[in-house]
């Protein structure tokens, strides 16, 4: 099951993808790694397409990562009378924390943590962008609006607030009980929403405590005052282009897909483009070009992952969607430009011996011409680190641990083993040639980069590089 590309490819699952067929076919076909969206679906819906893809691990003997996607606050508006009203331009309207239904002067909004951050100016965006209105007065439990974008406010619509800063966690008492949920199952991945400050992320990783990597989705422009600190306090972000593009205007979603790209790059840590990448192959059996332009362009930032959404949770063509972005994928990285891309955006080893071990391989690896980059590492830090350096061969991250297999499945270019400990040096080289020969990545005459830290089992100690022929 090894594949032919660097950038991995995360796949949603849902109603169309929650048999045992279709999630192995989805595998198959090329997905890394799974999502789990807990917006939607029962505990046991989850549960029961968990089970599915830890009984193909074992099918394929291949490790398969699982991201638990927590839902996040959802600000709504709240009844209307008939179910909905049609505002229009230069219309006064006013939203309150009265529970009584609305109607074509007045809405309820059941959340005074908006009220607190508006003052007079401030934007409101509902129904995805669809209706733009401007405070013109504001309390602690009311805001008298303009309409300036106009259209049918329906019951229940989401509210942005993208100039505020709300005081909200950004995680809700379900996202607690989700979070406990998967851990307790043992997913390897969570990922955060609605993140406005470091502070978000730190708050989650004292809960997760270490039990699973931390993801952080960008979809909230008060987070990109904030970038370095939050990919700091990250195990890997994702650019969540759904809501960050309501947030922001459109034409600024590039830019900032490439700023968190860099500082993702720079930092070590993964990083996933996401949403709409494939759209159109909800209802269709192929993409139109400009969506397949869409996921070459992350390929050829860097990106460690794509990830398809609706179309392989909810559309009718979710196999086809998974084969055709791994197709763009491998198309993108034969091109010569692709390289010449990883070598121009390469960032400089920070001053410690880890990064001076991993740069070096990479760098004896593409002189030697070597089969391939072999890293053993505990907590994957020593595989990430050689990822980071997007190397022009592949990179056999070994690991004595079935977690850190599975998280490593998201990292750019990393083919993930779970292997025994080692215990003496000469035992690193031959495992490191055993392995690389039944994953096909080497044969007879072949030369391997091997990188390990002594002692053995000690993480963050890489401080070995070793060179071995295959015989």
């Amino acid at each position: 099951m090894r594949r032919n590309r660097h950038a991995k490819i995360i796949a949603t699952l849902g109603p169309s993808s929650s048999t045992e067929d279709v999630i192995a076919a989805l595998f198959e076909a090329g997905a890394d790694v799974f999502r789990l969206n807990f917006s939607h679906g029962t505990h046991e819906d989850h549960k029961r397409r968990f089970d599915i893809i830890r009984g193909l691990e074992k099918k394929f003997n291949r490790p398969i990562g699982i991201l638990l996607d927590l839902q996040g606050p959802k600000l709504r508006v709240g009844a209307l009378k008939g179910g909905k009203v049609e505002l229009k331009p230069k219309q006064k309207y006013r939203f309150d924390l009265d529970k009584a239904q609305g109607d074509d002067k007045r809405a309820p909004l059941p959340h005074p943590e908006i009220f607190r951050a508006l003052k007079p100016d401030t934007h409101l965006l509902i129904d995805d962008g669809r209706i733009r209105v401007k405070v013109v007065d504001c309390g602690p439990e009311f805001a008298s609006t303009e309409v300036v974008i106009g259209g049918v406010l329906s019951d229940h619509k989401g509210v942005n607030v993208p100039s505020a800063v709300l005081d909200l966690s950004s995680m809700t008492d379900k996202d607690k009980v989700d979070l406990r949920y998967g851990l307790e199952l043992g997913v390897d991945w969570v990922a955060l929403s609605f993140v406005q400050r470091p502070e978000d992320v730190a708050a989650a990783r004292k809960i997760i405590a270490g039990r699973a990597g931390v993801m952080t989705k960008l979809e909230k422009p008060a987070a990109m005052d904030h970038l370095d600190g939050i990919v700091t306090l990250s195990d890997s972000v994702m650019v969540a282009r759904g809501d960050l593009g309501v947030e922001v205007p459109p034409e600024e979603v590039p830019a900032l897909q490439k700023r968190i790209i860099f500082a993702c790059r720079e930092a070590g840590k993964p990083v996933i483009v996401a949403t709409q990448m494939l759209d159109s192959m909800i209802n269709s059996p192929t993409p139109t070009r400009a969506e397949a332009s869409d996921v070459a362009t992350a390929v050829y930032d860097g990106a460690d992952a794509v990830m398809l959404s609706a179309e392989s949770a909810a559309g009718k063509y979710p196999v086809e969607a998974v084969t055709m972005m791994s197709r763009i994928v491998r198309q993108v990285e034969k091109d010569p430009h692709y390289r010449k891309m990883m070598e121009a955006y390469r960032y400089a080893p920070e001053a410690t011996a880890p990064d001076a071990i991993t740069a070096a391989a990479r760098q004896v690896a593409q002189t030697i011409s070597a089969a391939a980059i072999v890293t053993f590492s505990s907590t994957g830090s020593t595989t990430l680190r050689c990822a980071r350096e997007r190397p022009n061969v592949p990179i056999l991250g070994l690991t004595p641990r079935a977690d850190t297999a599975r998280k490593l499945a998201l990292a750019w270019g990393v083919h993930s083993v779970q292997t025994e400990d080692l215990q003496t040096f000469r035992d690193m080289v031959v495992k490191a040639i055993r392995v690389a020969r039944h994953e096909e990545f080497a044969d007879t005459g072949d030369s391997l980069v091997i990188t390990a830290g002594v002692p053995f089992g000690t993480p963050g100690a890489t401080n070995i590089l070793r060179i071995a022929w295959v015989e």
